[in-house]
């Protein structure tokens, strides 16, 4: 049975949030998420428009509701409806009994769904609101399974609903026994086993692994429950899949003929070798001869191939019997891989996101095998990895299934990154979140704390901030005086410091910032500017865009005359004279 719980939990949190943004005048469809939705009280407007006073008791309420709030149920951390307010913003208002309401709702659901139903004032105006918990049976109305997606509800698979249910009460699927045993091993996958050992054999433990028999490998892998019965996570790497566990398809160029097809079942470990090879061998070299860029390139970063798949393998959703689709399309790698994201994982935050495993037994056998990374999912070095050769970051999304995806835009690396990267230094220079601020800096001309928190999807200001002065300290010249950042020049004394690329690293990166210094992107950087910073001076704009001061007090003239920014003296002049941005009215 699932119940509706009242008190201090997310959901309410993120109720009293919704109410206060609806309060403050924003529409509905601009607030609604993914376990808080806005609804008027069905079954009252007539067909012209006109909104009927309602009574303490409305059948077709009920329904939808009912129906609604299944939706909920079945969501993972349940949610809530707000009723009362019409898809315009517009208070139409409730004058529902809420017993009445909340004992209809579990008649409705074959006595299945409690909610929490509650009376409340929206600016003046009586709304409920109703609240559950996600159900630990699933809750089917008029015999459908849906929960949420984003701000709709969808049908769902009974298979993917249930194993999601086990992910967020913490049972290891793949710790559990299964009904092969050490007899059942693949020879050949202990081999590969053993070669992916010798590849990290830099570790000692690793290393002696190599010389164990197949039995004492898996055991010591913590794959084997006494005496010789493997345990999911054994069977799935050592004996083989139920269906196909990975579906690589390689095509040299789009809407081409596929070149190659993997598709089958057996060991995992087998299946995530063949893929490599394949990806390996369709991953194209490049020759650069510039500085640090000097030899050879491939066109995706071979550890992040890896990575990619690796993660798709490993942590998708071994209930669904679909697989990991692999598409190796010319340069661009795309792993679509069932399950979605699991505990508070999303994209903005999947590069800080504490590692959350579907699959713990699983994933910590592939990090002994060196496949996978023990503390994490590997994001941070895909997302150095890509920077670090000047291609895009991996576009990683969940889509309707759900599924998450992962895209690779590899392609010929851009030598002047790698060379800057190449003579980055101290060496901790490189990191993260250095080629982070680097690419944003390329594409956006400056930085401060505040927007470069979003960027290193860090959770304040304050802890970008530390970054950005980290990466003030490092330089890209033997002698230590090339830096790679620099304050920019005019910012009060007493407004947050804000960067912009040094000189030097304009020089370098001259070619990936045309746009910026296009007439229409100064005028983009300067407006971006004023509005986040409130305030944009000549001496600013002189200093971002590398005009002169005459120039570029033209520029902010121009702007001011197009209503874009306006003087803070009507005459614009003075000393300590500056714009401000307009405000547009809505």
């Amino acid at each position: 049975m699932a119940l509706g719980i009242p008190g201090g939990n997310s959901i309410d949190v993120l109720v009293e949030q919704t109410l206060r943004r609806l309060s403050a005048g924003e529409p509905p469809d601009r607030i609604e998420m993914e376990r808080v939705d806005v609804k008027e009280e069905p079954g009252r407007r007539a067909p012209g428009g006109a909104v009927s006073p309602g009574g303490t008791t409305n059948e077709e309420a009920a329904r939808h509701l009912a129906e609604e709030m299944a939706c909920m149920a079945n969501t993972p951390g349940g949610g809530a409806l707000i009723v009362g307010v019409a898809d315009d913003g517009d208070r139409i208002g409730t004058r529902l009994d809420p017993e009445w309401l909340r004992h209809r709702i579990w008649e409705l659901t074959s006595e299945k769904l409690t909610v929490a139903a509650r009376a409340a004032e929206l600016d003046g105006c009586r709304i409920l609101i109703l609240t559950c918990i996600d159900s630990f049976d699933p809750v089917r109305y008029r015999g459908k399974l849906k929960w949420r997606v984003g701000a709709n509800c969808v049908e769902v698979d009974p298979v993917v609903w249930r194993s999601r249910m086990l992910e967020r009460i913490g049972f290891d699927w793949s710790d559990q026994p299964s009904d092969r045993t050490l007899d059942d091993v693949s020879p050949a996958a202990c081999e590969i086993a053993r070669h992916y050992l010798r590849e990290s054999s830099g570790n000692d433990s690793r290393a002696d692994l190599v010389n164990a028999t197949d039995a004492d490998l898996l055991r010591r892998l913590n794959l084997v429950k006494d005496p010789h019965q493997l345990t999911n996570a054994g069977s799935l790497l050592f004996v083989g899949t139920p269906f196909p566990g990975v579906d690589y398809i390689r095509r040299d160029m789009p809407g081409g003929d596929s070149t190659l097809r993997i598709e089958e079942v057996g060991p995992l470990l087998t299946q995530v070798y063949k893929v490599e090879q394949a990806g390996e061998v369709a991953n194209r070299i490049t020759h650069t001869d510039k500085g640090f860029a000097r030899g050879r390139i491939r066109a995706i970063p071979p550890r992040t191939l890896r990575e990619a798949i690796v993660n798709g393998a490993v942590h998708r959703d071994w209930m669904s019997p679909r697989p990991t689709v692999i598409e190796h399309v010319g340069d661009t790698l795309v792993v679509t891989s069932p399950g979605g994201f699991l505990g508070g994982v999303t994209p903005d935050n999947i590069i800080t996101h504490p590692a959350v495993p579907r699959y713990r037994s699983l994933a910590e056998a592939m990090a002994t095998l060196g496949l996978a990374e023990r503390e994490g999912i590997g994001v941070d070095r895909m997302v150095r990895d890509m920077l670090a050769i000047g291609r895009p970051a991996p576009a990683i999304s969940q889509v309707d299934g759900p599924y998450v995806r992962v895209a690779l835009l590899g392609g010929t690396p851009d030598a002047a990154v790698v060379d800057l990267v190449g003579a980055l230094a101290p060496e901790w220079a490189g990191n993260v979140d250095s080629l982070l601020l680097i690419e944003h800096l390329t594409r956006h001309g400056w930085v401060d704390s505040d927007s470069a928190a979003p960027v290193l999807q860090r959770p304040s200001p304050n802890e970008a901030g530390e970054a950005i002065l980290r990466l003030a300290q490092a330089h890209m010249d033997p002698t230590g005086t090339e830096f790679v950042i620099t304050p920019v020049h005019g910012v009060p004394a007493h407004r947050p410091k804000a960067f912009r690329l040094s000189d030097a690293a304009r020089r370098r990166l001259a070619h990936r910032l045309v746009s910026l210094r296009s007439s229409e992107g100064r005028e983009a950087l300067i407006l971006d500017w004023s509005r986040a910073r409130g305030r944009v001076s000549t001496v600013e704009v002189a200093d971002l865009t590398g005009l002169s001061k005459v120039s570029a007090g033209k520029l902010l003239a121009g702007l001011a005359d197009s209503g874009h920014l306006e003087g803070s003296r009507p005459n614009r002049k003075g000393r300590g004279f500056f714009y401000v941005p307009v405000i547009p009215a809505h």
